[in-house]
């Protein structure tokens, strides 16, 4: 395969490799992710994905469907293939099953900059996540209110505009938007469930960030 695109597909042929190699019963025990002897079941955002195992290969599969046929996992019908579900969302989900874990919540949220090594990766999660949720959503407060809500969140008291996001497993977002007015620019901030400590490496923080404000957008 020649590679076109050496910052998104690179990262994931390794994670996809890795992946291959390792062991399903593992992963699913330590992640408590779903798996049925052939494939993992995860939900992203609210879109459940299949993920087949050793050989890889991914789908959108349609909950809707299972419940109204009551089809069995396996045989899920594949809303998109592959190539059109994004890299860096297929590279999270790989990253998910080889190094997260499940860890409780214990009711408490966390910015980035309070997480461990949050301080030293914050430069470019501000401009990679906060900065982008603000001139992103700052400008179109009602857009965003309605593709959050269209996304299933559940509206929190806090900004000018905020939602609370399942991200994956027992991992919990509120993002919070706040308007320009004549003396501030648009901002934002972004609180994770404090389990994220735990349960993920800060670069996979900066991208949870970096995927929410992408799905968000998508619904705009």
């Amino acid at each position: 395969m020649v590679v076109e695109n050496h910052k998104e597909e690179v990262p994931f042929g390794h994670y996809e490799e890795l992946f291959c190699k390792a062991d399903a019963q593992e992963m699913a025990a330590r992640c408590g992710a779903q798996w049925d002897g052939k494939e993992f079941f995860l939900e992203l955002l609210g879109k459940r994905y299949a993920i087949s195992h050793p050989e890889y290969g991914i789908r959108e599969v349609d909950p809707e469907q299972r419940i109204a046929t009551g089809a069995p996992s396996g045989t899920l019908r594949a809303a998109f293939p592959t190539g059109s579900i994004p890299y860096p969302t297929q590279t999270f989900l790989l990253r998910y099953l080889l190094e997260s874990k499940a860890v409780r919540w214990q009711g408490n949220w966390k910015t980035f900059r309070e997480m461990p090594w949050g301080e030293l990766y914050i430069k470019p999660y501000t401009g990679r996540v906060l900065t982008r949720a603000a001139f992103t959503f700052g400008t179109r407060l009602d857009a965003f209110k309605a593709a959050c809500q269209k996304m299933g969140a559940v509206a929190v008291s806090h900004g000018d505009a905020g939602f609370q996001f399942r991200l994956i497993g027992g991992y919990e977002m509120q993002i919070l938007v706040w308007e320009a007015d004549d003396e501030f620019p648009p901002s934002a901030q972004v609180l994770y469930s404090d389990n994220f400590e735990q349960g993920f490496a800060p670069e996979d923080r900066v991208v949870a960030g970096d995927i929410l404000i992408t799905a968000i957008k998508g619904n705009m």
